[in-house]
């Protein structure tokens, strides 16, 4: 965990599962969720028909698509924190920016779950879907956006490797040495 120790929640965690399309952000995210007894927020739910449009076709989405698409969703995770003490939500948050723009909207203190892996099994797992808008087309774009997060960032990095149960089990550990 990187500088994860600087935070602190006076309740439940606000946190962001954060990775590049195929990382399994929806899936750690809804059971982390469950885990902890906690709102999930899927971020695909707050993307504007014309993003969705944009990617379907293969395109990827500028730095303006997802300004309001980032501050929506931040709303949505303030509200839910303000009514039961956290959240938790799946979003890529590929950019410190986007991160940052995030935590300002929510207006809370904020940790990101990053999903990281290999190109080739991120690949593997977008192939595989199926009903996603998001084409695998658009990995390496993603991959090329994404900044790691740097030192001073409240983050924990955990290799998409394992399964969903141990994924889960060493988030809501460290998740619960932030928690009074």
């Amino acid at each position: 965990m990187t500088a994860a120790s600087r935070v602190r929640f006076q309740q439940r965690p606000v946190v962001v599962v954060m990775g590049v399309s195929g990382s399994g952000k929806s899936t750690i995210g809804a059971a982390l969720a469950l885990r902890l007894g906690l709102p999930f927020l899927d971020a695909d739910d707050y993307h504007p028909p014309a993003n969705v449009d944009k990617m379907s076709r293969g395109v990827p989405l500028t730095d303006t698509d997802r300004w309001p698409w980032l501050t929506a969703l931040g709303g949505a995770m303030r509200e839910q924190a303000d009514q039961v003490g956290g959240v938790i939500a799946a979003c890529s948050a590929l950019k410190r920016a986007y991160r940052q723009h995030l935590a300002e909207a929510v207006g809370l203190p904020l940790v990101s779950v990053l999903l990281d892996g290999d190109r080739d099994l991120l690949l593997r797992r977008m192939q595989a879907r199926r009903d996603h808008y998001m084409p695998p087309s658009l990995l390496d774009s993603q991959i090329a956006d994404l900044e790691h997060p740097a030192e001073d960032e409240p983050v924990l990095i955990l290799s998409i490797d394992q399964d969903v149960d141990d994924l889960v089990d060493t988030a809501a550990q460290a998740l619960a040495r932030l928690t009074p």
